[in-house]
Parts: structure tokens; C-alpha cells; sequence
């Protein structure tokens, strides 16, 4: 906070009369270096060898003047950035006092009792709800200075990052090594805060929507056209919902001892999967044989397949969380668009809302039945050849469900088969099988907004390869 920032200033004024001298020397070269291998009096295979080394010479005093003058300027931005961002900081600190905050120098935020009355100290003291009130009202103050700080930290980090790119030579083949750099380019990130965002990607994949969230919409765009594959596959389209099961399911694992009938029922539960299998419902027969085999281990759902298989499952994405929300959605992007200027490209993150429903394909039922599904992923708006900005949707499908056995119920399978819950319910009790949670996301889907087109998913056909003890068959990474 205390840092003199000013200095800042001083140092891009150096670097712009540095710029200057350069300019100086460059004249000075011209006219009694460089021109001498143009005149009339020396001419020649030597002359012609010359002159080229002194062009390269020449070039190099104009790309000093061009870099200098570069971090002269990313100096300026830095000072105009990190006084704006101390503002703000300092701000929040004083608000968060005027709040009845104490904040220490490393930023530590608590409830300041010394500024109470007596009585207020004594109902302090005497009162939970008091004291958790001023717990959370203190975790929020803290949650906002680091934040703030931050903010700074970022800016820092852009501003080194602006600052290699100013020095870097920029054209290795301008016959120089590490020489100038006589391209400079002005950053297309919006300022050297979101360049600092946007070079911090966290490692761990949970991290990442919370981070591609955080960015600016034009930040997006620029790291969407140079690194859309790898950000795609980093999680940036992930869902931000955090599903949880929704019933208790049968309860805790292997808490009751078996019983003979235990044994036979499981092995029959292991005849059935195989026959499931044999008769063509492969999802259900390697859901089924997952649970009987009791890792509790969580399994991909292969979403493509379901999409490809259910038609009504289609039509509600398409429908509910598609058609519903296109519009919305479109007019939150083509805002961005106009706060940037109408002519940048912009990214907006989107999610539907979560929706609880079944399948109605009779093996996605067998082997899902009810589950949570909903869409996530990013409208683009850039500008247009004919000036007119130009509007996708890239999405993907989630769904995500817990296998488990409600009790009371039973569950039918070809060859007129019958299942009790109960008893397969029973199974995870007595340690014999094991519930676990299944979740997956689709292939990514696009949908062009520019026109009425109703949406429309289109899965390709995924196949079928891989046995009935094959639990890998249809794996997406686990999202």
C-alpha cells in the first residue's frame, strides 16, 4: 500500500528518452554508415555484403527505438493500473472498518469489540447469534480484501508478462540473435490485471470454471482463438452445478451380516446382468455388474450413447434447456459485445438449470432410470463480414444420477424378470454389492443463434465395442 508508484512514471520517462537517443544514433548511422554502402564510390560484391550487414544494423536502432517506447508505455499502463486497483483496495479496508471491522497489516479481518459499548459488549459476549453475525460479516470483509489484493497480484503478474513481450525479439529471421524487438504488439487482453488472470489457469480441473468464470468476456475470446482445444479439454465447459444424490439409497455399506439367501440372490443378480447383456441391454448388464462387484467406485455415464439412443431425451435438451433459455442467453452476450466495443470477440459462460426426470428408453431405464440433466457451455459473439455480429453456442450435456434400489419398488427385465429392490437394496447392506454415483458429459454440440433454426442435437453413432465386463466402454473423463 505503501509503495511509491510514481516511480513508475519515472522510469517510462527514462525509457522514452532512451527511445529518443536511439533515434539520434539511427540518424547519425544512416547518414555516415549506412549511406556510404549506397554511394556511387564503392560498388561491388564487398559494397552489396556490407550494405546488407548495415541494414541489419539500421533496422535494429529502429526496433530499439520501437521497444523502448513499448515499455515505456507498459510502464504508464502499470502505474495507471496499480493506483486505480490500490484505490480500490484501500477503499474496501476503510469501508470494512467504517463496518466495525479490525484489519491487520497481512490482511487479517476480525469483529473489533474495543469499539463497542459496554452493553454491546456484554450482549456480545452473551449472545451466539451476535457472535456469528459478526464471524460472517468478518469472513465477508476478509473474502473481499483478498480479493482485492488479488486483483493487484494479477496486475503484477501482467505486468511482467507485458513486459518480456516489449523485450522479446519478435523475428528470428531478421538476421539477428535476441536482438530488438522491432514488432512490438499492444496486448489484446483489456488490461494488464485480466493478462495476469488469463496466464494463471489453476491445475486442478475443479478450479477451472471458477477461473474461466472470473475472466473478463473479451479475456475469453482472446484465450478461446489461441487455446480453445486445450481449454476445452482443461474443463472450461464443465457444469458449476454440484450435484449430490438426492435419497439415502439403502443406507450404510456392509453393515449386516449376510445370509445363505443373500449368496443365492447375488448370484442370481450376476446371472440376470449377464443375461441383460446377452439380450442387448448393455448399459444396464455393466451398471448392474458394477454394482455387484462393490468398488463404489463412481462410473461414467456415456452420454453420447443415451442422446443417440433416446429420442425423448433429445427433445428435452433441446427443448428445456435449449429453446428455453437461447434468447436470454443471446442477449447477454450480444451486450458484452457492445460493452466491448462491437468489435471484439466475447465469451459468456452459460448453464441451464438442473432437471430431475427419467429415460424412457427401455435400456437407459433398466440401467438409470431417474436422473439430473442439464447443459453447459459458452455463447461467442464476434464480429461479422458483413458488420453484423455473429452468435454461436457451444454446449455440452450432463447427467448425473446414483445407483441405488428404492425400497417397495421392483424393476422389470426381458425374459419377464422381476426384480425386488428391496433385495438388491439388501445386497449393499450385507457388503455383497456397493451403490455408487454416475455421472458423464456429451461430445461438444454447436447451435448457430444467428437464425430461427430450431436447436438441435445430433449425436453420431458411438458404437457398441467392448464386453458386458468391460466398465470402460462409452468412458469420457469423469466430470
Amino acid at each position: 500500500m505503501s509503495t511509491d508508484l510514481s516511480t513508475l512514471t519515472a522510469a517510462a520517462g527514462k525509457w522514452d528518452e532512451m527511445a529518443a537517443k536511439f533515434k539520434t544514433l539511427e540518424s547519425q548511422y544512416e547518414r555516415d554508415v549506412h549511406g556510404v554502402s549506397l554511394g556511387e564510390s564503392w560498388i561491388g560484391l564487398s559494397a552489396n555484403a556490407a550494405n546488407a550487414r548495415f541494414t541489419i544494423t539500421l533496422k535494429e536502432l529502429q526496433g530499439a527505438q520501437k521497444e523502448a517506447k513499448a515499455v515505456a508505455r507498459v510502464l504508464r499502463d502499470a502505474h495507471t493500473q496499480l493506483t486505480d486497483l490500490r484505490s480500490r483496495l484501500s477503499a474496501i479496508h476503510d469501508d470494512a472498518v467504517k463496518a466495525g471491522m479490525r484489519v491487520s497489516d497481512q490482511g487479517t479481518v476480525v469483529f473489533d469489540t474495543q469499539r463497542l459499548t459496554q452493553d454491546e459488549r456484554t450482549a456480545y459476549v452473551h449472545d451466539p447469534g451476535f457472535q456469528q453475525t459478526a464471524r460472517t460479516q468478518a469472513s465477508e470483509w476478509a473474502e473481499k480484501i483478498t480479493q482485492a489484493v488479488k486483483a493487484v497480484t494479477d496486475a503484477d503478474d501482467g505486468i511482467r508478462l507485458a513486459l518480456d513481450a516489449a523485450v522479446l525479439d519478435s523475428d528470428p529471421m531478421d538476421g539477428t540473435f535476441n536482438g530488438f524487438n522491432r514488432n512490438p504488439q499492444v496486448s489484446p487482453y483489456p488490461s494488464l490485471q485480466e493478462a495476469g488472470k488469463a496466464a494463471n489457469m489453476p491445475k486442478d480441473r475443479k478450479d477451472v470454471p471458477a477461473w474461466w468464470d472470473g475472466l473478463d468476456p473479451v479475456t475469453r475470446g482472446v484465450l478461446l482463438q489461441e487455446r480453445g482445444d486445450e481449454l476445452r479439454a482443461a474443463g472450461i465447459m464443465d457444469s458449476r452445478y454440484q450435484w449430490h444424490s438426492p435419497d439415502p439409497g439403502s443406507g450404510l455399506f456392509d453393515v449386516e451380516e449376510p445370509t445363505p439367501r443373500d449368496v443365492w440372490f447375488h448370484a442370481r443378480a450376476l446371472a440376470i446382468a449377464t443375461a441383460g447383456d446377452a439380450a442387448g441391454e448393455n448399459a444396464a448388464s455393466r451398471n448392474m455388474l458394477h454394482y455387484l462387484h462393490a468398488s463404489g467406485e463412481p462410473l461414467d455415464l456415456d452420454v453420447d450413447r443415451i442422446l443417440h439412443d433416446d429420442p425423448r431425451f433429445r427433445a428435452e435438451i433441446e427443448a428445456n434447456h435449449i429453446a428455453d433459455n437461447q434468447e436470454a442467453w443471446r442477449k447477454q452476450a450480444l451486450d458484452a459485445f457492445a460493452k466491448a466495443g462491437s468489435d471484439k470477440t466475447v465469451v459468456i459462460p452459460v448453464e441451464s438449470d438442473h432437471e430431475g426426470t427419467d429415460f424412457k428408453n427401455d435400456e437407459w431405464y433398466h440401467a438409470v432410470g431417474a436422473h439430473e440433466q442439464n447443459i453447459s457451455g459458452m455463447i461467442t459473439v464476434s464480429p461479422g463480414a458483413d458488420g453484423k455480429p455473429s452468435v454461436s453456442l457451444d454446449y455440452q450435456v450432463n447427467v448425473w444420477d446414483r445407483y441405488n434400489w428404492d425400497k417397495g419398488k421392483s424393476t422389470p427385465f426381458p425374459g419377464g424378470i422381476v426384480i425386488p429392490d428391496d433385495e438388491m437394496g439388501r445386497l449393499h447392506k450385507v457388503g455383497f454389492a456397493q451403490e455408487f454415483d454416475m455421472r458423464g458429459s456429451s461430445a461438444t454440440f454447436n447451435h448457430d443463434m444467428n437464425s430461427d433454426t430450431p436447436p438441435a442435437v445430433n449425436p453420431s453413432d458411438p458404437g457398441r465395442n467392448g464386453g458386458r465386463g468391460d466398465i470402460s466402454r462409452g468412458d469420457q473423463q469423469n466430470r
